[in-house]
């Protein structure tokens, strides 16, 4: 009987957890192999390709009973990163490798019949995971090498092939840790094919874009086709500040679990920027499976979720949004587990005002009857709509604004000074707290730092009173006046704050249809 063991890492949710591979070799006349500790289909799988990649890559090596034991048995296994530790015990246990470097070394990666390691997915969080355990060795397939290094306090070392693992285990060979240029030392640039000076007109929706991009705020668009809604919203990210350390981290390891970091790249820097098609399901937007994957609200965090024609989405698929609109995260329950998921971004959508578009046109009348109009508007609850603190008509733009303000727009790098100007008041603001935006804040921060004078509560009393404003409503009416504030480099919220704030609360797409 013979005897070893590797370490490796699982995934659960978006964090990692180290897994011991136990690999038992009993010398039988009668073949088998067993993978106990809770595997899925593919870990089972793995037999098969890890028996032709150590022969394939010039070991010989009898197979007899061999029990593989993925510790702890309680956590559920899957993907194809067990590949490469599994393969290692294999011949640590025959005899045929010998190393020191197994019990203090993470080694995840998966394996071609010919012994090529593949990339493998969520190799950031168990890089992350191997420094808070003070692992001092990481041992990823090349295409992993750069997210795995950008981690301190791990030496990371890259293949390509299963023989150049077992050589520098072995001692046989030389290896160098992989080094990425540091985070603070990364460009700082980010060229954007779109800008907003492509966008003619439309003052209103620029500043209420430039609002909401400064405080984190959520925005509907709503306005006739051709008028800009999704033009508007495809430049929402180029005036978005670069993601924060912290804040790339995040996000980082949700693409890097996902697979969805590229090739050769480290942390994400540029924000995030998400268009599902409205034909998306409950699960891809909100998360969901067998066992739970993050969705498009996760895959959004700290950036952009754009949702065009909000209204042709499924009214059940919406109404998932109310909970990561609310607490910016997701949890997701499954009878094994139960996973949450951060889920902290910008909602910007976009409606048109009835089925055929024109309703309020200047030009073009509404062929819709009052009872399309209604059905359509009720697409889009009430409880939905309270969440979306902006919301902004997008008019059709005439030929005058279009043809005579060429090169006289706004460009997104101005507009995003102003709105980096304002997320530099407000971090300043939260320093010490969870929180980075006025969006976030609980009612006791809106108590602290959103107070007004007695004119401005008459304002707000009023407006709630005359429009029938929920609670929700005026909460979000006094963070998106705490922001206009802010971008005014004013300290107290004023009455033109309060004032621009409540004509933001798209009263006319909350008034009963036959109003028209």
């Amino acid at each position: 009987m013979m005897y070893a063991r590797t370490l490796t890492a699982g995934l659960v949710g978006i964090d990692a957890c180290l897994i011991n591979v136990e690999v038992d070799i009993r010398l039988t006349q009668i073949p088998s192999w067993n993978t106990v500790g809770l595997p899925d289909s593919a870990v089972k799988e793995s037999k098969d390709r890890v028996k032709a990649a150590i022969r394939n890559s010039g070991y010989d090596f009898i197979f007899r009973k061999v029990t593989i034991n993925l510790a702890p048995a309680n956590i559920k296994k899957d993907g194809t990163a067990f590949d490469l530790p599994i393969a290692l015990g294999l011949m640590a246990a025959s005899g045929n490798l010998r190393s020191v470097l197994l019990d203090n070394t993470i080694i995840v990666g998966e394996l071609s019949l010919t012994g090529d390691i593949r990339p493998t997915r969520g190799v950031l969080p168990i890089a992350i995971m191997a420094m808070e355990k003070k692992i001092k060795n990481l041992i990823v397939p090349h295409q992993n090498a750069q997210e795995a290094a950008i981690v301190s306090g791990v030496s990371v070392f890259s293949f390509g092939h299963f023989s150049e693992v077992v050589e520098f285990l072995s001692g046989r060979q030389q290896a160098k840790p992989v080094r990425v240029e540091n985070f603070k030392n990364q460009s700082d640039s980010k060229e954007s094919p779109v800008d907003f000076s492509d966008i003619y007109g439309q003052y209103q929706a620029k500043r209420a874009i430039e609002i909401a991009a400064s405080g984190s705020h959520n925005i509907l668009l709503n306005g006739s086709p051709g008028s800009g809604k999704t033009m508007l919203a495809a430049r929402v990210p180029t005036i978005l500040p670069l993601l924060t350390f912290n804040e790339s981290l995040e996000t980082s390891k949700i693409y890097s679990v996902m697979g969805l970091l590229k090739d050769q790249s480290t942390l994400l820097r540029v924000k995030p920027f998400r268009s599902p098609h409205h034909s998306i399901s409950n699960s891809g937007l909100i998360g969901g499976g067998s066992y739970p994957r993050p969705g498009e609200v996760s895959l959004a965090h700290n950036g952009v979720l754009f949702l065009d024609e909000l209204p042709e989405f499924q009214k059940n698929v919406l109404e998932l949004l109310r909970q990561p609109l609310e607490s910016h995260e997701v949890t997701i329950a499954r009878a094994s587990i139960s996973l949450t998921y951060p889920a902290r971004f910008i909602l910007v959508s976009s409606c048109n005002p009835c089925p055929c578009g024109f309703l309020g046109h200047p030009k073009k009348p509404c062929s819709c009857t009052i009872q399309q109009i209604q059905k359509y508007k009720a697409k889009i609850s009430g409880p939905l709509l309270d969440r979306i603190d902006l919301q902004v008509h997008v008019p059709p733009v005439p030929y005058s604004e279009f043809r005579t303000q060429r090169n006289k727009n706004e460009s997104s790098i101005i507009i995003a000074k102003r709105v980096k100007k304002a997320h530099d008041i407000q971090q300043k603001r939260f320093a010490g707290e969870t929180i980075c935006y006025n969006s976030f804040m609980t009612n006791k921060m809106i108590e602290k730092h959103c107070a007004l004078d007695q004119n401005c509560e008459g304002i707000l009393k009023t407006s709630m009173e005359k429009f029938h404003l929920s609670a929700r409503a005026v909460s979000r009416i006094l963070k998106v006046s705490r922001t206009i504030a802010d971008m005014d480099g004013s300290e107290n919220i004023k009455t033109e704050h309060i004032l621009e704030s409540v004509q933001y609360r798209g009263i006319e797409w909350c008034e009963p249809a036959g109003e028209y």
